[in-house]
């Protein structure tokens, strides 16, 4: 017996060394421009003969999305992609060419058989697009056009802030939503404002002035501006104790997968209630995502975490989530796919949330008008 397990214990790494390479294939797709997309993953070996992998969906372009698992286990092949929130699972063939599986984002399932590439078969690849020049640090930008509107949206969760080049919407958001963005704050941070500053919608657009791409500290100073001009926004802070959560980073390390892309925008986006998708963000980033949309007072970084990561986070929310967005989670099942917050936050990213005491900056809002005409 003894003799046997070793011959099968050395058989093993060398099947697992038929892994690493190019395998591509093709997701039917409905909802893609043309029915489908390739997708090529890239997979190698790092330190101690692990693997690692990369995804590419080529007709949507060249970024690539590290996998944070990649693992093969009697035929069985597993790659987990945080940065697209989902992930492959399939079984290779005998001849060790084909894997036939199922790609996995959300809660949609699409047939996938990756194909074994060769030099000769191999798609090709599309050339990253030249990265748009950035707008000088020093740069002190407003918004060159801006226009304001009542919003005529109707769902709750169709709402949020999106940046396209030098181009800045906003869908269906608050004046108290657009002040917390703008001074990274969370709305029990906001103290005087008038009822109408939370219950009215606006959806605006706007075009920065000056040359290139404005960052997020510059984007939210343009916010300021628009805030102080068209809203007539004045206040004074001040500090106050409040009950906080403290993100810090949990017993084990973080679990984030490192992103390829560490110095573009951050991608942070739900795909419905307690089901976020994180691409190149930081801890700053994912901090006002969950203080703005999720959680029901601020949050305080204290994790010390550099960098930017793609990361996946699924979880059953209770009833005191998403509250500042107008939307009341429903009660958990008995059979609830996902744990609470807490703990998806631990198992999925390494990270912690705790409640805490803390003194904390208040705006107090002295005046604020609704917006002038454009």
């Amino acid at each position: 017996m003894t003799k046997l397990a070793t011959v099968l214990l050395s058989a093993l790494p060398l099947f697992a060394q038929g892994l690493p390479g190019t395998w591509q294939g093709t997701l039917k797709m409905p909802q893609a421009p043309r029915g489908e997309l390739r997708v090529v993953f890239r997979i190698s070996t790092a330190e101690a003969d692990a693997l690692k992998a990369q995804m590419v969906s080529i007709d949507q372009g060249a970024q690539a999305f590290p996998a944070s698992s990649v693992t093969l286990r009697d035929h069985a092949v597993k790659i987990a992609i945080p940065g697209m929130g989902g992930g492959f699972e399939g079984k290779m063939s005998a001849d060790g060419k084909t894997i036939a599986g199922t790609w996995t984002q959300g809660q949609a399932t699409f047939a996938l058989t990756l194909e074994l590439a060769t030099p000769q078969t191999a798609w090709a690849m599309p050339e990253a697009a030249e990265k748009p020049k950035p707008m000088a640090a020093d740069a002190d930008p407003s918004f060159e056009v801006v226009t304001i509107k009542p919003t005529n949206r109707r769902e709750p969760m169709d709402k949020g802030f999106g940046q396209r080049g030098r181009r800045f919407t906003v869908i269906n958001e608050s004046v108290a939503d657009l002040i917390t963005l703008a001074f990274g704050l969370h709305l029990r941070q906001m103290a005087g404002a008038p009822s109408w500053a939370q219950s009215e919608k606006f959806d605006i657009e706007g075009t920065a002035d000056g040359e290139g791409v404005p960052n997020l500290d510059q984007w939210k100073l343009m916010l300021r501006k628009m805030l102080a001009d068209r809203f007539h926004l004045s206040f004074h802070m001040e500090k106050r104790e409040l009950s906080v959560y403290a993100l810090t980073v949990a017993k084990g390390g973080s679990k984030m997968t490192k992103s390829t892309n560490q110095d573009g925008l951050a991608g942070l986006g739900l795909r419905g209630l307690g089901s976020v998708v994180g691409r190149s963000a930081n801890m700053g980033n994912f901090r006002n995502f969950m203080q703005g949309y999720v959680m029901d007072r601020p949050v305080v970084d204290q994790t010390g975490i550099e960098g930017r990561y793609d990361f996946t986070l699924d979880w059953t929310p209770d009833e005191f989530q998403f509250s500042t967005q107008g939307v009341k989670a429903p009660p958990a099942p008995d059979n609830a796919p996902h744990p609470d917050l807490y703990t998806a936050i631990q198992q999925q990213m390494g990270l912690k949330l705790e409640a805490v005491k803390a003194q904390a900056d208040v705006m107090v809002v002295d005046r604020v008008e609704k917006p002038s005409e454009n």
